[in-house]
């Protein structure tokens, strides 16, 4: 109640008759409710009497007269019926002249003191006489107060509120006629849009309102209420009335299910989960069946988990069909998340889910539900959580997944799928998966489904399934791509797609770069149809700005330049991998590729394919064409050919970047010695490669080594040497010295490096036989052992 005026006011009210000092108790100063007569006439209020007279005991004083003071020989009253009955008839009188003078009052075009005025003496009214409300509802003043609510005065709200609140507390009737018309409304909106006070004011009287299970539904129903009211409630108000307020009238307004159903819309749970836990069969099956279908976030679905997750599970093993309906729709629901998952597991979800996806017989699930326990059981082994799946792989269950994915319809052959896509990413599993497609020979009917149009999550699940098994099974799906052209050709298709990089696009392009590289007849296919035209525009497109994909990129541009790299394998029997390279200019492509710094697959990948375009070169690489000789004189037959310039350096003929592959010629080499920094040791030997083709038997040695020199690679390459990081990376670099060691100036300034002359050493009395070997020869030119007959027997 608002301080600044009290109910009590003392304020001059026109029409109400006069207060007669007969009616006025001497103590309280109050008209009287209860009279009663003492022995010496006097009059009092019952209650102010005794107290009185308790006063006098307490104070061991015989009970006395507290206006005369005259002691009296009996603290007994006697009720004054008279006065009391003539008490309520002026009261009544007077109630119904301040009732008249409120019926005058309130009106929005009246002074705001009057309306104030007319408020307080309902409110007086209601408090002091409850079976004048009946006069109240009588005289329409309710729907005059409710009138009042559209006054442009806070203040004004506000008192019309208190007053609407003490007019129905307890009155059904009254109540039935707030509730008419938008009157609900009004109070629902003066949750957000009236200063705290008025907004605690609104949310008493809802309250006061929410006691009528009647009117609970008619709340629920106005759009905004409950959602303000939950807000309420979880707020940080200062104003702790209102919180209590809110939270009571949604506790009074649960007695509806529908309401309830709509506060689990929005957020408010408990309620609905209670009835799931305590509710009868009929409720328990209403409230489950519903949260199957509401929309939640991840801290929701754990809570969910956590407070019904066990009674979910017990209904979804019931025998009722329509209980385990409603179960399962709730589980599939609170499933895809990892939180709530792992729950789940730990209740126990996985033996009676398995039971119901495989199970034949009596009371088994219909197909429609098989697929609700498919796509649970999918969530859960793709949420990323490492639980022991290896149940979900024995006793022949992967076999009864692809012989379930065999027998059915698409939309639970998408769910099968997901849920061996969940099995494929755990190293503990995808063995077992394995075993079974390559035992079952279920590869070709899997490949098939990349050609599904018509059902897109279908055919994700199968390319991202494809992928996972890519790795273990390359030749196997190269042979199945290669017998039907057009599942490759959708396979393309869908990397070629114009939309942003979506996950179907990365795991197709993983795909199809997992496939064996030196497989002739696929690349042939792929030239065929024109894949390499459109994996070189995503490229492209990629480095260029122009395709993007934040999440998917970086792992759709590895498979692209994967796949792309391919080509590089086929040159020696596909003269049609040359004339694209060329015409695309693949080796500059690859050249920057190799820039790609934090992306070691590319950069790798990049620099294997530049060592093969390299290794071409020399084939490529070819003397210009020169006019015949004019012999028109003796002396022109006798002269000189002419001086030929502008030759490659190592190949010794026309050379150029595109046309030939020329790593010199296209600036390679500083790019190819930078990666020898590398910390990934792949990348470095994929340079290392690269590099190796500038001096292969057949060219300029002596020139390809000064080409090194000149980019500051023979540092770099020694120091690979002596880092002796990898077998591997030993087995290339000791390759490299040797041939960088022909070149005595450098053999001799090599030859007073201990460290170079150590790991050469070691790579003689350690490495393989052709390392061996090599090693002995690098050793010969820094003269650490003589040059006499072979250590090695001749093995020819």
């Amino acid at each position: 109640m608002d301080g600044s005026e009290s109910d009590d006011s003392s304020h001059f009210e026109r029409g109400v008759d006069h207060i007669y000092e007969a009616f006025i108790c001497p103590l309280t100063k109050e008209v009287m409710h209860d009279p009663v007569t003492l022995e010496n006439g006097r009059t009092f209020e019952r209650e102010a009497i005794e107290k009185w007279f308790k006063k006098c005991r307490d104070g061991n004083k015989p009970p006395s007269c507290p206006i005369t003071s005259q002691e009296l020989s009996s603290a007994d009253v006697s009720p004054s019926i008279a006065l009391r009955n003539t008490i309520e008839e002026w009261r009544w009188r007077n109630d119904a002249a301040k009732l008249d003078v409120a019926r005058q009052a309130l009106f929005l075009g009246n002074d705001e003191s009057d309306v104030l005025q007319a408020l307080m003496n309902v409110r007086q009214i209601c408090r002091s006489i409850r079976s004048n409300r009946q006069g109240v509802r009588n005289s329409q003043l309710v729907r005059m107060i409710i009138d009042v609510l559209k006054s442009n005065s806070h203040k004004v709200r506000y008192k019309a509120l208190q007053t609407l609140q003490v007019v129905v507390e307890g009155d059904e009737e009254s109540k039935a006629i707030l509730a008419e018309g938008d009157t609900v409304r009004t109070l629902v909106k003066f949750l957000s849009h009236e200063p705290s006070k008025g907004k605690e004011a609104a949310v008493s009287l809802l309250f006061e309102l929410s006691k009528s299970e009647a009117l609970c539904e008619k709340i629920g129903s106005v759009n905004g209420a409950l959602i303000l009211l939950v807000g309420l409630t979880s707020s940080n108000s200062v104003n702790v009335s209102i919180v209590d307020k809110a939270e009571r009238t949604l506790e009074n307004m649960e007695r509806s299910e529908e309401v309830v159903r709509q506060m689990a819309s929005y957020g408010r749970l408990q309620p609905l989960l209670g009835k799931i836990l305590e509710g009868s069969p009929e409720t328990k099956l209403s409230m489950t069946t519903f949260l199957g279908e509401l929309s939640l976030n991840n801290d929701t679905k754990v809570y969910i988990a956590q407070t019904v997750g066990s009674s979910l599970v017990d209904l979804m093993r019931s025998g009722d069909m329509t209980q385990r309906e409603a179960a399962l729709r709730a589980l599939n629901n609170i499933s895809s998340y990892e939180g709530s998952a792992k729950l789940l597991i730990g209740i126990g979800i996985l033996p009676p889910l398995i039971k119901d996806l495989f199970y034949v017989g009596p009371n088994n699930l219909p197909i429609r539900l098989k697929e609700v326990s498919a796509t649970i059981l999918a969530n859960i082994v793709n949420i990323g959580y490492d639980f022991d799946k290896a149940t979900l792989v024995s006793d022949n269950r992967v076999e009864n997944l692809l012989y379930l994915i065999s027998n059915t319809g698409p939309s639970i052959q998408c769910k099968l799928l997901e849920v061996l896509v969940g099995l494929t990413t755990c190293q503990k599993t995808v063995i077992h998966v394995v075993s079974a497609i390559k035992t079952s020979g279920a590869i070709i009917s899997l490949v098939q489904f990349v050609e599904v149009k018509e059902n897109e999550d279908l055919r994700l699940a199968s390319v991202k399934l494809l992928h996972n098994l890519s790795p273990f099974m390359s030749e196997e799906l190269a042979d199945a791509l290669r017998g039907t052209a057009g599942q490759l050709d959708s396979l393309v298709a869908i990397i070629s797609e114009k939309i942003p990089i979506s996950e179907e696009q990365a795991a197709a392009a993983g795909l199809l770069a997992e496939l064996p590289e030196r497989d002739l007849a696929l690349t042939r296919e792929m030239l065929s149809i024109g894949a390499f035209e459109k994996i070189i525009s995503k490229v492209v497109g990629i480095r260029q700005g122009e395709i993007k994909g934040m999440r998917f990129e970086r792992n759709f541009l590895e498979g692209l330049v994967r796949i792309l790299s391919r080509i590089t394998f086929a040159f020696s029997n596909e003269t049609r991998g040359i004339t694209f390279c060329r015409e695309y200019n693949v080796a500059s492509l690859f050249i920057n590729l190799i820039q790609s710094n934090g992306q070691d697959t590319i950069q790798m990948v990049s620099a294997m394919a530049l060592e093969n375009l390299s290794l071409e070169s020399i084939n490529l690489s070819h003397m210009p064409d020169l006019p015949p000789p004019s012999c028109g004189s003796i002396f022109s037959c006798m002269s000189r050919p002419p001086v030929i310039t502008g030759l490659c350096k190592i190949h010794h003929g026309v050379c150029s970047l595109r046309e030939t592959f020329c790593l010199v010629e296209g600036g390679a080499v500083e790019k190819l010695v930078a990666l020898l920094d590398h910390e990934n040791d792949k990348v470095v030997e994929a340079s290392l490669a690269a590099l190796s083709s500038l001096l292969e038997d057949g060219l300029d040695v002596e020139r390809g080594v000064k080409i090194l020199d000149e980019a500051d690679g023979i540092r770099h390459v020694l120091n690979v040497l002596t880092e002796n990081r990898t077998e591997k990376l030993t087995r290339r670099a000791v390759w490299l010295v040797e041939r960088i060691l022909r070149i005595e100036d450098i053999a001799r300034e090599v030859a007073e490096q201990p460290n170079v002359s150590a790991s050469l050493v070691d790579a003689f009395q350690n490495g393989d036989f052709r390392t061996r070997q090599i090693a002995e020869n690098a050793l010969k030119h820094i003269d650490k052992i003589p040059n006499f007959s072979g250590i090695f027997p001749n093995m020819a």
